[in-house]
C-alpha cells in the first residue's frame, strides 16, 4: 500500500516528518557547533567551523521556508479527543513560535555577518558567494546583531526543549498518537 507525502487527517505525511526531524538534528548540530567554534582556540579550525556553521544555517534557512510553505499548504492532523482545551488553544501558539523563532535566528545571523566589520565572504559549502543583506558596516551593529544571535539560539533551544518534552509527555504519560505521528507516515488507508 503506497504512502501518500501529504499529511491525512490523523498523521503527517512523508514530505512533513522529514523536514521536521531535518530540521530538528540540523538546529541541534548547529546549536552544538556554535557553543565549540567559540570556544576553541586554533584561529584556523574557528574559522572553518564558523563557514561550516553559516552553511548549515542558510541550509536551515531554506528548509523552515519550505516547512512553513508545506504546513500551510498541508492541514496538520487533528489533535486526538484526549487533548483538553487548554492544550489545543495552546499547540497552535506554541508551533507558531517555534517557526518564528526558527526564522528569524538564521537571519539574525545572516544579518550579523552582514555587519561585520571583517567583510568575510560567506560561502554556503564553498558552493557560491551569498550576498550580505543590504545593512551598514558597523561594530555596533555587529554587537546587536551578536547579541540578538546569541539571545535567539538559547530561546530557540529552549522552545525546542519543551517541544521535545512535550511530545515525550504524550507519548509515555498520556499514551496518545501525537509522537508516533510525526514518526510513522500517513497511509493509503488514512486517506478515504
Amino acid at each position: 500500500m503506497p504512502t501518500p507525502i501529504t499529511n491525512s487527517p490523523t498523521r503527517y505525511g512523508w514530505v512533513a516528518i522529514l523536514l521536521h526531524w531535518l530540521i530538528g538534528i540540523i538546529f541541534i548540530g548547529q546549536f552544538g557547533l556554535g557553543f565549540i567554534m567559540v570556544r576553541i582556540e586554533s584561529q584556523r579550525t574557528a574559522f572553518e567551523l564558523i563557514q561550516l556553521h553559516k552553511s548549515f544555517g542558510f541550509l536551515l534557512l531554506g528548509l523552515i521556508i519550505l516547512r512553513i510553505a508545506w504546513r500551510l499548504g498541508n492541514t496538520a492532523p487533528a489533535l486526538p479527543a484526549s487533548v483538553g482545551s487548554l492544550e489545543r488553544r495552546t499547540a497552535p501558539l506554541a508551533h507558531l513560535a517555534l517557526y518564528a523563532f526558527q526564522l528569524a535566528l538564521p537571519l539574525s545571523g545572516w544579518a550579523l555577518v552582514s555587519v561585520s566589520m571583517l567583510e568575510i565572504p560567506t560561502m554556503p559549502f564553498n558552493l557560491f558567494v551569498m550576498p550580505n543583506l543590504p545593512l551598514g558596516l558597523s561594530d555596533a551593529a555587529e554587537g546587536f546583531w551578536a547579541a540578538a544571535h546569541w539571545y535567539l539560539a538559547y530561546a530557540g533551544a529552549a522552545l525546542v526543549a519543551l517541544h521535545a518534552l512535550a511530545a515525550l509527555r504524550h507519548h509515555f504519560w498520556l499514551r496518545d498518537s501525537v509522537l508516533t505521528r510525526m514518526i510513522t507516515p500517513s497511509s493509503a488507508r488514512d486517506m478515504e
